[in-house]
């Protein structure tokens, strides 16, 4: 099983899940929210900007999850 790794920082109020080691950019989609892709575009993690101030039953974060055997 692959590890997820989760990382905040408190003082930038940052909030980032990867599921990934690789390299990747950000593409915002939606405000504050943002996937990271590889460069062969599959999203590879996210990231929430200003997470304390979302209210936690409007985040909602569009994974598109896929089986490996």
């Amino acid at each position: 099983m692959a590890e997820v790794e989760v990382w905040y920082d408190q003082e930038g109020d940052y909030l980032e899940v990867r599921f990934s080691d690789e390299n990747g950019t950000l593409e915002e989609i939606t405000e504050d929210v943002f996937e990271r892709r590889n460069a062969d575009g599959e999203v590879i993690g996210f990231a929430v900007f200003n997470f304390s101030q979302h209210d936690r039953q409007i985040v909602s974060l569009p994974l598109h999850l896929r089986a490996v055997a």
